[in-house]
């Protein structure tokens, strides 16, 4: 099962959540943790991996015999995100623009451009007290997130009960993340902000047709609308973790909530359990 957690805005502890869900079922499953937060990987941090492998992500980028040019526009025309311009006889070609589709060299009339790698990042795998853990990280100035992710899900194994740590946001790296998982847990704190990237985060995974379910971190810093919510969209509100300095405290040293504080194994791994009820009911009824 590959269990995604995500949220709508940044802060909201999802790598608390994602950390402390994989340490909790380690014992019982085989774990792997996936950091797909390749702009800012932070799981290491917490789960201490020893990392033994690492792997450059290349991303194709045009490149343009100029020699061979007739400088008819027809690249810069079909770029749907402007990452190639041709301004009077020269061709100006911004990688960091690029996706990587080929449209240009596809489309080319003279057949003048060809696709050259470009290293944007790097995917490391390694192992952390009995979890496999792999995480992408993507090079500084570097706007392509989504290759790296692609790359980090390469190594998604039907053996693993996988947990993926996705960025905030509903954006292109978001989608790219949760994609293709059985089940997204989306992390909020119980404030208007809160609430409001929640709305969206919500949206974006329904449209994936992914099911979801809330867990609410930070519980009596604000108020009862995020719970409000969930009961009136039918989402399941799963875990509560409440605002207290003692979490703070561990969170701060990087020390893993469920190893600071024990009791907590126990919630977490009831969360997996109904995270597989729903799963189920769902399969058993994909009409809901």
């Amino acid at each position: 099962m590959i269990i995604s957690v995500a949220s709508g805005k940044g802060g909201t502890g999802k790598t608390l959540v994602a950390t402390s869900l994989a340490l909790s079922l380690k014992d019982g499953h085989k774990v792997m943790v996936q950091d797909c937060d390749v702009e800012e990987p932070n799981d290491h941090i917490i789960l201490k991996p020893v990392i033994t492998d690492r792997e450059p992500v290349f991303n194709l980028v045009p490149r343009v015999d100029e020699e061979k040019c007739t400088y008819c526009g027809t690249c810069a025309r079909v770029c749907a995100f402007n990452a190639i311009a041709v301004i009077n006889e020269h061709v100006l070609v911004f990688p960091q623009m690029c996706h990587g589709c080929g449209a240009c060299s596809y489309l080319c009339p003279e057949k003048v451009i060809t696709e050259i790698p470009k290293e944007i990042g790097v995917v490391e795998r390694g192992e952390a007290d009995g979890i496999s853990f792999v995480q992408g990280v993507l090079t500084i100035g570097e706007a392509m997130a989504p290759p790296v992710i692609r790359k980090v899900k390469e190594y998604s194994n039907n053996d693993y009960t996988i947990i993926r740590d996705v960025s905030p946001g509903t954006s292109c790296p978001v989608v790219e993340s949760i994609k293709g998982s059985d089940f997204c847990l989306l992390v909020t704190e119980p404030t208007p902000f809160g609430l409001n990237d929640l709305i969206l985060a919500v949206e974006t995974v329904k449209e994936l047709g992914i099911p979801c379910g809330i867990v609410i971190n930070r519980a009596g810093v604000g108020d009862s609308k995020v719970a409000d919510y969930c009961v009136k969209e039918g989402i399941p509100l799963l875990l509560n973790i409440p605002l207290s300095t003692d979490i703070a405290s561990l969170y701060s040293r990087g020390i893993p909530l469920v190893e600071g504080m024990p009791q907590w194994r126990d919630s977490f791994i009831k969360l997996e359990k109904q995270i597989k009820e729903i799963v189920s009911e769902r399969n058993s009824n994909p009409q809901r």
